[in-house]
């Protein structure tokens, strides 16, 4: 019988993360979530900060004997356009969405290596692609993470190490929710965020997650270098307007 796969994913306290946490839980892997708090199967880390991540990574490897599966999904948001950010806030998001990939990764790489199924999935977003009003500085930072996922990919393959992303549309996450309470009208703000999805609806973490565990899987072996859009067709259809009811 094969030995379980072990995982960790950062940010996996909330939102996406816990969605795949609890996924990749009940397809039998071993999973434990990196977050700024500690707490039950959650360790400390601060993408932001290299010596709490190399501490977090070192610390998981260890518990888990291990390391098969990364999940590099933690970050933040930011609404505006680019006026609106200071150099410090620009420095502060960007150490966070893809300095944090970076610093993850390379510190769980040595342990991915002696892995028989590596694997590495970069939560990124529509936004990497796809120009949505107020939020240059956010869709900067995931523009990057897409780039360095192929990069990755290509870096990392003759290594046995698979390395692909997954760009939800506007989902349901904690960051979203605060955003939807501090409009002046919440309501018709989440209206108007679900009906720019095709599909008529906010995304759910638990979407999200199902297609980490695909990129994650030893299934999806010759899949590399791929983004994977869960975005209720926001990128790619263009449909006409839905006929009114009556």
């Amino acid at each position: 019988m094969a030995e379980p796969l072990r995982a960790i994913v950062t940010g996996g306290a909330s939102g996406i993360g816990a969605a795949t946490v609890t996924a990749l839980g009940s397809r039998g892997v071993r999973v434990l979530a990196l977050d700024l708090a500690a707490g039950e199967g959650i360790l400390a880390c601060d993408v932001g900060d290299d010596a709490s991540v190399s501490s977090a990574v070192a610390e998981a490897a260890a518990r888990l004997g291990g390391l098969d599966v990364l999940v590099n999904n933690a970050g933040i948001g930011a609404q505006g356009t680019v006026e609106g950010f200071d150099s410090a806030e620009w420095e502060r998001v960007l150490g966070v969405n893809v300095l944090g990939v970076a610093r993850v990764s390379a510190a769980a790489l040595p342990w991915l290596r002696r892995s028989e199924h590596a694997a590495i999935v970069n939560v990124c977003s529509v936004a990497a692609a796809t120009g949505l009003p107020d939020r240059a500085l956010y869709s900067a930072s995931k523009g990057a993470v897409q780039a360095l996922t192929r990069a990755m990919a290509a870096d990392h393959l003759r290594e046995g190490i698979r390395v692909n992303s997954v760009s939800p549309g506007t989902a349901r996450t904690p960051w979203v929710e605060r955003l939807l309470a501090a409009a002046d009208d919440p309501d018709a703000e989440a209206r108007a965020l679900a009906a720019r999805q095709p599909h008529g609806r906010l995304v759910a973490p638990e979407e999200v997650a199902e297609a980490i565990c695909y990129l994650a899987s030893p299934a999806a072996g010759s899949t590399t270098g791929v983004d994977l859009l869960v975005d209720g067709g926001l990128s790619s259809l263009r449909l006409r307007p839905a006929p009114p009811t009556t």
